[in-house]
């Protein structure tokens, strides 16, 4: 499985901005995907995450509200809808996936990411 994130940018308090993940592999419609975050000196931080078919998710606390993860329709694909951000959002954000329909919060459980997109928030 191989994981493609795209999407970031740099934005103002309170915009909103669509991140993506795209999805390689034959497998790769049954695994659950996710969103976690990085800031600059800080631990790598659970965002979303999401079935292999969409009907249930997850949120970190400090983007619960206001963040949407969803699946494409076809399933290889994983989008985090981010409204009224805030600078503390600014990070770099990567893409997981792993096989099966765990909503892991722990970093470790995922085993497949993809290589980060950057989002900075000016306040």
């Amino acid at each position: 499985v191989q994981l493609q994130a795209s999407g970031g940018g740099l934005v103002q308090a309170g915009d909103s901005l669509k991140l993506s993940c795209s999805g390689t592999g034959s497998a790769i419609r049954s695994y659950s995907m996710a969103w976690f975050r990085q800031a600059p000196g800080k631990e790598r931080e659970f965002v979303a995450s999401i079935d292999w078919g969409g009907s249930s998710s997850r949120y970190g606390d400090s983007v619960k509200a206001r963040f949407t993860i969803t699946r494409g329709n076809r399933k290889n694909t994983s989008n985090l809808q981010m409204n009224s951000l805030k600078p503390e959002d600014t990070a770099i954000y990567y893409c997981a996936a792993q096989l099966g329909g765990g909503l892991y919060t722990d970093r470790s459980a995922w085993g497949y990411w993809g290589q980060g997109t950057q989002v900075t928030v000016s306040s």
